[in-house]
């Protein structure tokens, strides 16, 4: 069985549909939307594609209308894309975001998995990297025999144990330095971490149609081409201090 997991899409579809990979199963990690131009392909797509799927996050705070604060790095770019995004949306796929679950667990094979968009602890927002002591933790009363998480946008396959966690890294919105869209593929125990090329100059064309301050079109524009938020100086306007939150 070939398995696909895909998180953090973040509305953008042009590298979504970069992802040309085969597989039996598609496992979706949450964070379909917020930040990118284009939400409601990214929504369809989980639809059409995921056999299972997970709310993340930003999902949540669309689907609740959650209010977001800030005037610097990711919680600017929400502050400013959120509102955009429950509009963009086709009633059925407002449904399917609210009606998200939390936590999924389902057995492929013999192997059970346990999806969650953060952590066991905090599905929805605990942000945990590669840390193989603060994993084991976390993972000490949990049945499953391999976690798939996303959230942080860093790709890792760490093996704590007798089990294995899985982060794909964000397929629209790496935060790496490596601004290619990321995905794993899970296939007879074996975990590949993968990175795909996409035209980031389309996402960027449909963030510069967008009525979004230039500012948060240099920022994410930025993002799209390097994976990471830019400096202070990379800003025509002086800009922002990075920060990862949001």
């Amino acid at each position: 069985m070939r398995i696909l997991v895909v998180s953090d899409l973040h509305a953008n579809a042009a590298a979504l549909e970069a992802v040309d990979e085969p597989h039996d199963v598609c496992l979706c990690l949450g964070d379909l939307v917020d930040y990118g131009p284009e939400p409601s392909p990214c929504v369809r797509w989980a639809m059409d594609h995921a056999h299972h799927a997970v709310r993340g996050i930003h999902d949540h705070g669309v689907a609740q209308q959650v209010p977001v604060a800030g005037d610097a790095g990711f919680r600017y770019l929400t502050r400013v894309t959120r509102p955009d995004m429950w509009e963009a949306l086709a009633p059925d796929e407002r449904r399917y975001l609210v009606q998200l679950p939390v936590t999924v667990r389902v057995t492929l094979g013999d192997v059970r998995f346990l999806l969650v968009h953060a952590t066991p602890r905090d599905p929805l927002d605990e942000y945990l990297l590669r840390d193989e002591a603060a994993w084991a933790r976390r993972l000490e009363n949990v049945d499953a025999d391999v976690v798939c998480v996303g959230h942080s946008h860093m790709q890792f396959n760490l093996q704590v144990g007798e089990k294995r966690v899985v982060n794909p890294g964000s397929l629209g919105l790496p935060r790496d330095g490596d601004p290619r869209a990321a995905y794993a593929v899970i296939e007879d125990g074996r975990v590949e971490l993968k990175r795909v090329p996409y035209p980031v100059d389309r996402a960027i064309a449909a963030v510069e149609g967008t009525a979004w301050p230039d500012r948060a079109k240099q920022m994410m524009s930025h993002v799209f081409r390097h994976g990471r938020l830019p400096a202070p100086t990379d800003l025509r306007d002086g800009g922002d201090e990075p920060d990862e939150s949001g």
